[in-house]
C-alpha cells in the first residue's frame, strides 16, 4: 500500500469504524460531509466509494460529457482571459465584477471553465497548467461549460502555486506524489469536491485501525475474496487494477452478505415460532369449492397450492412471496389457502390497498364461493350461503356505516367469519381477531412495513399466523431475494386458457396529432361493438402538484416508477373527462374514478362500469390491480412515459380479460427519438411480464431496493448490482450456512455486530417484514 501523502498521518490517534467523523477528521470538515453526503462516522466515509480512478496523464472526451452531471475530470488549461463587466470599473474596497473564461482541453474537444468575480484566477490557470475540476456541466450557446467548478490545481514546485492560491475553490496538488498512483474520483457535490472527499479518506485510513473481518477464515478462504481491511483499504488507494477488482469483488459481496444474513436470522426466528396447523381435508369448503369449479386450475396453480396447503399444514409459520403476471390467476390460489384455513377453525385477513380493491376481491371472492357464500340482505356484509360447508366472509374498510361496522367487528373477534378482506381498517385496535392462521396480502408495496406487521401480530396469543403475500408484479431474481429474502418464493408461471394477449402501441401525439384522432376514433368503435374502454392519467386535477393519486386518500398510492421532471402539461382526470364529454367522445356515457372520491362513489362508479351502465371509465391508477371487467377491450394510458414499466404493465392487465382481444395506447408527446419513448416500446414487444421486470430492473437505479421508498432509510448499496446473480445467490448461501449453524450468531460476534449495524444504519430490520 503506497504511503499516504498527507500531514495527518503523524496523529497517534486512532480510528474505527464507528468513530464519528467529528472525531476523525475535525468538525468543520466532519458537519460538510454530514450535510451534503449524509455521512456520519468512519464507516459511512470509507462506505462513500470513488466513482472512478485517476492517473496522471489520463484525459476525458467531450463525447462523454453529460449535461447537469456534477463531475470532476482532468483537464489542461489552453487559455484564461478575464472579462470585466460593461460599466463596472473599479472601486476601491469592492471585488471586480466580471469573469474569468478558462479554455480546457479534454482528450478529445474543449469545454470552457467560467468563474465569476475572480480576476485572480487567469494567474492561477497559466496557459499548460493541469488541474482537477469539479462542477456540473451545462451548454451555453452550443457549446460545453463548468459554472463556477473547484479547481485542484496540480503543481511540481511551491513556485508554481500563485501568490494569492488560498482562495475559496481553488487548491493545488503536487503531481509528483501521484507520478505512478491512482488517484480516486468520489461521487461529489456541490460545496463538496472530490479533492476535499479524498482528504478526508486520506486522513481517516491514516488512523484507521485493522478491520476485523466479517467472513470466518475458512469460509472467505473458500470463497477466494481478499480480507474486508485489504479490500477497504485497496478501494480507496489502490496500488494497481488488479487491487480494485478484488476490492470491488469483496466489497460487493460484502454488500450482499449484510442483507443475506439479517434475511438469515429473521427467517430462522420465525421458523422457531409456532403457528396453528391446518391440514387438507378430504372435504369441507375446499374441497365443496374444487367440485364446483367452472374452470381447470392451470398446472402451475396446483403446484402452488400443494405447496401452501403443505406449509399449511405445519406448526411453524409459513412466509411465501407469490408472484404471478397480470390475470394468472393469484385470487383463487389465495381463496383456496383461506378455505383450507376455515376448513380447520383458522380464519383468514386478506388486506387489499384500497377500498375499490377490497370490495372487486370481495366480488370476485362470492362469484367462485357461488352457494358457499353470497351477499346479506341487510347490508352487512357476505354472509353464509345455505351449503353446510359455507363459509362467511366480511369485509371491512374504513368507509363502512357505522351499524355495518359493528356487526363486521362482532363477526371477525367472535371467528364467525372465517375469512375478513379490509383496507387499512383491518389494522386498527379495534380490530380483534379469534383465531388469526394466515394473512394475505395483496400487492405487498402498497402497504409500508409497520402496516403489514400490525395485522400479522393480531395471530392468537403465542402462535404467529402464517403469511402469503401477493404481487401481480413480476419480480425478477436478484430483487426477489434481496429485497424479499425473508419469503420463498413461488411463482404462476402459466396463464388460465383463453387469455389472449393485449396488442400494445406507443403513440406519439406531438409529431402526430392525426393519431390522437385515431385513439379516441378506436375507444368510439370498441364501445360501438358493445365494449367499454379505460383512460388513464397520471393527475386528478390540473392544480395537483406532487406524483401521487393519494391525495385526500390514505388508503390509496398512485404511484410512479419513474415519473418524468419537466414543464409538460400533466393530463389529469378531471381536466380529461371535460374534454372528451364536450369533444371526441360527447355521445358516450363517459365518468371520472380517483382516489379523493368517497368510498360510495368509488364503489358506485365501479359497480355501474361493471354492469356497462358506462362507456368509458377516465381514471388515475386506482384501477392498476385487481379491477376485473370482463368487457373491457381498451384503454388510453396519458402520458405513459410518467409510469413505469411495471405500472404500465399492470394497467393494460385491466383490459382483454374476457373473450375480447384487448388493445392499450401508450400516449406520450415526447419524440420517438427520446430514451422514454424507446423505453415504452418494450410493452411494444413483449407481454411476458417477467421480462418486463428484468428490463424495469435495469432502467432503473437500486436505490430503493433497501428501502428508501418505504422505509425512507437511505441504501448504502454501492458496488452491488442487482443483475448480479451469482453474488447475491453466493451470499446467500454463506448466509444460510453460517445462520443454520448458529441461528443467533452468537458464535460469529463480528457478524452478530455487523448484521445490528446494518438494521440501525441502513433500516433493513424492514426486509422481513416485506
Amino acid at each position: 500500500m503506497p504511503t499516504i501523502p498527507c500531514c495527518w498521518e503523524s496523529s497517534s490517534a486512532v480510528v474505527s469504524l464507528d468513530t464519528s467523523l467529528v472525531d476523525a477528521v475535525g468538525k468543520k470538515s466532519a458537519d460538510k460531509l454530514r450535510d451534503k453526503l449524509g455521512l456520519e462516522s468512519v464507516g459511512d466515509l470509507l462506505g462513500h466509494y470513488p466513482r472512478r480512478y485517476y492517473r496522471i496523464g489520463d484525459a476525458r472526451r467531450e463525447s462523454g460529457l453529460q449535461e447537469g452531471d456534477h463531475l470532476s475530470f482532468v483537464a489542461e488549461v489552453i487559455n484564461a482571459e478575464w472579462h470585466p463587466n460593461r460599466n463596472s470599473g473599479y472601486q476601491k474596497g469592492r471585488r471586480p465584477k466580471g469573469r474569468v473564461s478558462a479554455k480546457l482541453a479534454l482528450e478529445e474537444g474543449t469545454i470552457e471553465a467560467v468563474f465569476w468575480n475572480q480576476p485572480w484566477m487567469t494567474k492561477a490557470l497559466p496557459k499548460g497548467a493541469i488541474g482537477l475540476f469539479s462542477g456540473v456541466v451545462g451548454r451555453f450557446r452550443g457549446a460545453w461549460q463548468l459554472n463556477s467548478p473547484t479547481v485542484e490545481r496540480f503543481h511540481r514546485s511551491a513556485d508554481d502555486v500563485a501568490a494569492d492560491g488560498a482562495q475559496a475553490g481553488l487548491s493545488y496538488l503536487n503531481v509528483d506524489e501521484w507520478i505512478g498512483r491512482i488517484m480516486p474520483i468520489y461521487p461529489s457535490t456541490s460545496g463538496l469536491d472530490s479533492s476535499a472527499i479524498r482528504r478526508s479518506v486520506e486522513m481517516v485510513l491514516g488512523l484507521l485501525e485493522p478491520v476485523a473481518d466479517t467472513l470466518p477464515d475458512g469460509i472467505r478462504g473458500e470463497l477466494g475474496y481478499v480480507d474486508l481491511d485489504t479490500a477497504l483499504r485497496g478501494i480507496h488507494q489502490p496500488p494497481d487494477d488488479d487491487a480494485i477488482d478484488a476490492a470491488r469483488e469483496r466489497l460487493a459481496f460484502e454488500e450482499a452478505l449484510g442483507t443475506q444474513l439479517s434475511l438469515a436470522v429473521e427467517r430462522a426466528d420465525e421458523d422457531a415460532q409456532p403457528a396453528g396447523s391446518y391440514p387438507r381435508r378430504g372435504d369441507g369448503a375446499l374441497a365443496a369449492l374444487d367440485a364446483q369449479l367452472p374452470f381447470e386450475l392451470t398446472a402451475s396453480q396446483r403446484d402452488v397450492g400443494d405447496v401452501l396447503a403443505a406449509e399449511l399444514a405445519a406448526d411453524h409459520p409459513m412466509h411465501r412471496l407469490l408472484q404471478g403476471d397480470v390475470g394468472s390467476g393469484k385470487t383463487i390460489v389465495a381463496l383456496r389457502a383461506m378455505l383450507q384455513v376455515a376448513d380447520g377453525g383458522g380464519q383468514s385477513a386478506l388486506l387489499a390497498p384500497t377500498e375499490v380493491l377490497a370490495h372487486q376481491h370481495a366480488r370476485s371472492i362470492t362469484a367462485m364461493l357461488g352457494s358457499l357464500g353470497r351477499v346479506d340482505p341487510t347490508g352487512g356484509g357476505l354472509r353464509l350461503g345455505e351449503d353446510a360447508d359455507a363459509v362467511l366472509v366480511t369485509v371491512l374498510t374504513s368507509g363502512l356505516p357505522a351499524k355495518e361496522r359493528k356487526q363486521a367487528l362482532l363477526d371477525i373477534a367472535s371467528g364467525a367469519s372465517g375469512i375478513v378482506i379490509g383496507t387499512h381498517a383491518l389494522l386498527e385496535p379495534t380490530v380483534s381477531f379469534a383465531d388469526l392462521g394466515l394473512v394475505v396480502i395483496d400487492e405487498q408495496h402498497r402497504f409500508g412495513v409497520e402496516q403489514r406487521d400490525k395485522l400479522r401480530r393480531k395471530g392468537r396469543e403465542q402462535l404467529s399466523p402464517h403469511t402469503l403475500v401477493m404481487t401481480a408484479t413480476p419480480i425478477p431474481r436478484t430483487l426477489a431475494i434481496t429485497a424479499f429474502g425473508a419469503l420463498e418464493t413461488l411463482a404462476l408461471t402459466d396463464m388460465p386458457p383463453g387469455r389472449t394477449p393485449v396488442k400494445t402501441n406507443a403513440v406519439p401525439t406531438t409529431s402526430h396529432p392525426r393519431w390522437l384522432v385515431r385513439v379516441w376514433e378506436r375507444i368510439i368503435e370498441e364501445v360501438e361493438a358493445g365494449h367499454q374502454a379505460y383512460v388513464v392519467c397520471p393527475r386528478i386535477d390540473a392544480e395537483q402538484v406532487d406524483d401521487t393519486d393519494d391525495s385526500g386518500d390514505d388508503e390509496e398510492y398512485g404511484e410512479y416508477d419513474e415519473p418524468a421532471r419537466d414543464d409538460r402539461p400533466i393530463a389529469s382526470v378531471e381536466q380529461t373527462v371535460e374534454e372528451l364529454r364536450t369533444g371526441p367522445l360527447s355521445h358516450l356515457r363517459v365518468e371520472a374514478l380517483h382516489g379523493r372520491m368517497s368510498v360510495e362513489q368509488k364503489d358506485d362508479i365501479m359497480r355501474r362500469f361493471g354492469a356497462g351502465e358506462i362507456d368509458v371509465l377516465v381514471s388515475t391508477t386506482v384501477i392498476e390491480v385487481g379491477v376485473d371487467v370482463p368487457n373491457a377491450t381498451v384503454m388510453a394510458i396519458c402520458d405513459a412515459d410518467r409510469f413505469g414499466l411495471a405500472t404500465l404493465h399492470q394497467l393494460r392487465g385491466r383490459v382483454g380479460r374476457g373473450s375480447a382481444p384487448g388493445v392499450c395506447l401508450l400516449l406520450t408527446t415526447l419524440s420517438e427519438s427520446s430514451r422514454p419513448f424507446e423505453r415504452l416500446r418494450t410493452l411494444e414487444q413483449t407481454g411476458d411480464g417477467f421480462e418486463i421486470a428484468e428490463v424495469d430492473l435495469r432502467l432503473r437505479k437500486s436505490g430503493d431496493i433497501l428501502g428508501t421508498v418505504q422505509h425512507g432509510a437511505r441504501t448504502r448499496l454501492r458496488l452491488l448490482s442487482l443483475d448480479d446473480v451469482a453474488t447475491i445467490e453466493q451470499a446467500r448461501d454463506v448466509a444460510d450456512q453460517i445462520v443454520g449453524d448458529d441461528p443467533k450468531l452468537e458464535r460469529h460476534p463480528v457478524l452478530r455486530a455487523e448484521v445490528d449495524r446494518l438494521r440501525r444504519v441502513q433500516g433493513a430490520d424492514f426486509l422481513h417484514k416485506s
